[in-house]
């Protein structure tokens, strides 16, 4: 099966001659060229990498092979992706501060799956599996098969993994400055740094009761708030 980033590749060069900037921020940033560059071009695009032929400024050649991870989707992932490679290669070589998130934000979908896990995990703990009433025949079957301590085991991995998640969502709270709106912040009279650890502390509660839902929404607004910033400027 043809690559569809590598059959539109010729395109994709003839684009990227344009932004020979950003070729060059690539090959610093991710091919790790310390050598100075006067130019790059990108001589050839996939879904798992990109090579760069940089010129560097003695006049030699060096080709740069920048591996794209995770790989594209598709075609249709190639500008938002590269686009946020743009941005995060100029926030590592200093060019660009990293953008602020100013608004925080449960994903409706994450509420929806821990509300469900939630109820299987309590039902399956709390129900009274010798009670005849109507409400607790789904007990008596689950119980048959699968113990209470089951639920108890599922509930516990579910916590201790979310923890660790809520660790990750907090490192990228720290790095983007997340916080609750600033209408919010100074309905509560309270200086910036106070509520921002308080809106850590939030998207961490957050993510060990929700989980992954919580970190993706975060890291999905962040590659929005990334696109947007260098969409400015181009």
């Amino acid at each position: 099966m043809s690559d569809p980033v590598a059959a539109k590749s010729g395109f994709l060069k003839m684009y990227m001659s344009s932004h020979p900037d950003t070729l060059v921020g690539y090959a610093k940033w991710y091919g790790k060229v310390t050598e100075p560059i006067t130019s790059a071009e990108m001589s050839a695009i996939d879904t798992k990498s990109m090579t760069l032929t940089c010129t560097l400024k003695n006049g030699s050649k060096k080709e740069v092979v920048v591996v794209i991870d995770p790989p594209l989707s598709g075609y249709d992932d190639v500008k938002p992706r590269l686009l946020e490679m743009k941005a995060l290669s100029q926030e590592g070589l200093g060019m660009i501060k990293s953008p602020k998130i100013t608004a925080f934000h449960l994903p409706p979908r994450g509420i929806n799956f821990a509300l469900g896990f939630y109820s299987l995990v309590s039902y399956g703990i709390f129900a009274v599996s010798d009670d005849r009433s109507p409400f607790f025949a789904p007990a008596q079957f689950l119980h048959a098969y699968i113990p209470p301590t089951v639920f108890k085991i599922l509930l516990s991995m579910w916590f201790g993994i979310h923890i660790l998640e809520g660790l990750y969502t907090i490192s990228l709270c720290r790095k983007h400055k997340a916080s609750f709106p600033t209408t919010v912040r100074i309905m509560f009279s309270l200086p910036y740094d106070e509520f921002s650890n308080r809106s850590q502390v939030a998207y961490f509660a957050a993510t060990v009761g929700i989980g992954f839902h919580v970190w993706q929404d975060l890291r999905r607004r962040i590659q929005d708030a990334r696109i947007q910033s260098v969409m400015k400027v181009e």
